[in-house]
């Protein structure tokens, strides 16, 4: 491999197992998931949330992908483009990627190059608050080559160009069905937001927002033997424990996603002898995020969670480096996953080149340190212990996601912060309306009407060049943008944005981890996002499920056409 490539190693193709060559289509009959957090959508393009990606993901497919092992494979594509087989231009500022002959779509269609230019252009219309946004980062333009073959250029060289059309968080959507749903009109198209026709292995019959979707096998799937299901339901809400319990205990479910539980009770769920926990360490990192704009009530949508009005007592760096140094992670990490996690210093954790060994310290608990931090910041003790400055109590409002792990931490983090002399008021949120994306509601993530606020995410493959380019100046969620965006703390330095710009445009691998480390760095040593868990991804599946190979590069359910029910 040429030092353009050495980060991804070589290409290869999806092999189909010999039984899926040997199945007919549907043999296995009626597959059951349930996930706890429901999708409140079937377009990722409209949702940051994983839940919403990983439920579109079984209708909506893109060029590449990457497989249980982070290696990247051709999805609708026909091959990975490279410098080497002249896919990728020498000069790195294009990328010419061909589809595979015969694509359909699920109505019958065909798949063009045209559908493939149309997805840039819906996720790149201005006010269409594109949550993916970040996979087209450099993006100049796309252009249809001929029916089949579609090129994107880059406004700067791109030694890694797998962004746009790779992954579960960029796949092609049907230009016919979405030609209308352009820029501000995005959120509006209910029919193609909840029912999108798609190339995947099954179609949506019916879609219940935050409850429950069916549907059915693509009959114009590309391979004839697959998928093994002929009908599927994806339930949604519930909690995490009940839906352990169902697929483990009660063999009601024939999979269960982020199962975030103790581990003993895990443990005591899989006794139950339906179903059995699997597990893997990728890049999912539970953290806090500090809001470094003003998110009071009083003030417009329009300067509220803007930079036009700074917070008013975390726009200190010492109280946000103070209330991290206030945690116990090796105490979260015991009491909320035991095996299936670990402290986390970085946002980066994982692939090795990209993780810094320079925030080690973040692993001990600094009671003193964070009290001596707070003093010299202006805030002393009052009366009843909470911090005082300027007629000011250091009181903040703390939000999450309705879990009982969740829960447990705000509890803890609570008690170390009243500790310190910081009050926290505690919210948690229907996990299906935080992660769900509806400009409409005051409850999600993106809007972040709150101080702090708790969750987790991580990033598809193994190189974090986009995942990073979320913090980037202008990439926050706002009116403009249907409150979708991923820079939630509504951070801004233009020196991040040059060294992003940097590592977008370094090939050698040793580089790139040396400039993905200090952006990790930035963002970490100054407190902008406080990561709390490595955490492992941990589902279930019923004893009597095949097939399943557990993804924490893409989406979980990236091979389902494989699927198959054990006789």
């Amino acid at each position: 491999m040429t030092r353009r490539m050495a980060l991804f190693g070589a290409a290869a193709a999806f092999a189909m197992t010999p039984l899926a060559a040997m199945a007919e289509r549907g043999e296995s009959g009626h597959l059951n998931l349930i996930y706890w957090q429901a999708p409140s959508i079937m377009n990722p393009y409209l949702s940051g949330g994983t839940k919403e990606q990983e439920a579109s993901s079984i209708v909506l497919e893109p060029l590449a992908r990457y497989n249980e092992n982070g290696e990247l494979v051709p999805w609708l594509a026909e091959s990975i483009p490279t410098v080497e087989n002249g896919g990728v231009a020498e000069d790195l500022r294009s990328i010419t990627w061909r589809l595979r002959e015969g694509l359909l779509w699920s109505d019958g269609t065909p798949v063009t190059s045209a559908d493939v230019a149309f997805t840039a252009q819906y996720c790149m219309a201005p006010d269409g608050g594109c949550a993916q946004l970040r996979n087209f980062n450099d993006v100049e333009s796309v252009e249809v080559v001929d029916d089949r073959t579609v090129t994107v250029h880059f406004s700067v060289p791109k030694p890694v160009p797998y962004g746009p059309f790779v992954s579960a968080t960029s796949p092609i959507i049907q230009r016919a069905q979405f030609e209308n749903c352009l820029g501000a009109n995005a959120p509006t198209c209910t029919d193609a937001n909840f029912m999108p026709i798609g190339t995947g292995a099954f179609r949506v019959v019916e879609f219940r927002p935050n409850d429950v979707i069916q549907m059915e096998a693509n009959p114009n799937y590309r391979d004839p033997a697959l998928p093994h299901f002929a009908t599927l339901t994806l339930k949604g809400g519930g909690d995490a424990a009940s839906a352990g319990r169902a697929v483990m205990e009660t063999g009601e479910m024939d999979y269960a996603w982020n199962l975030q539980l103790a581990p003993d009770v895990i443990a005591t769920m899989a006794q139950g002898g339906h179903g059995v926990p699997i597990s893997a360490f990728g890049t999912l990192v539970e953290r806090i995020e500090m809001n470094l704009t003003d998110p009071s009530p009083d003030l417009p949508p329009e300067t509220r969670s803007t930079r036009e009005a700074p917070h008013p007592i975390l726009s200190d760096m010492r109280v946000r480096q103070a209330l991290s140094m206030a945690i116990d992670r090796p105490l979260l990490v015991e009491v909320g996953y035991g095996q299936a996690g670990r402290v986390a210093c970085n946002i980066v954790p994982n692939p090795p080149v990209f993780r810094s060994d320079a925030n080690e310290g973040c692993a001990v608990q600094d009671m003193d340190g964070a009290r001596a931090l707070l003093d010299e910041a202006g805030w002393t003790p009052g009366p009843d212990g909470i911090r005082v400055k300027d007629g000011r109590r250091l009181v903040i409002d703390y939000q999450t996601s309705t879990n009982a792990v969740r829960q447990d931490f705000q509890a803890l983090i609570q008690q170390w912060w009243r500790e310190i002399g910081v009050e926290a008021n505690l919210r948690n949120v229907n996990a299906s309306v935080f992660f769900g994306g509806d400009p409409g509601s005051p409850d999600t993530f993106q809007k972040f009407y709150a101080d702090v606020e708790m969750y987790a995410n991580n990033f598809t493959g193994t190189d974090p060049e986009n995942y990073l380019g979320a913090w980037r100046c202008d990439h926050e969620p706002r009116p403009a943008t249907q409150w979708q965006g991923e820079n939630i703390s509504r951070f801004c330095d233009p020196e991040y944005d040059a060294l992003h710009l940097q590592l977008a445009q370094t090939a050698d691998i040793n580089e790139r981890g040396r400039i993905g480390r200090e952006l990790n760095d930035i963002l970490v040593q100054n407190y902008i996002t406080v990561p709390l868990v490595d955490r492992g991804r941990v589902d279930a599946h019923a004893n009597s499920l095949g097939g399943v190979l557990l993804n924490v590069w893409d989406s979980g359910l990236w091979n389902i056409a494989d699927w198959y029910r054990i006789q």
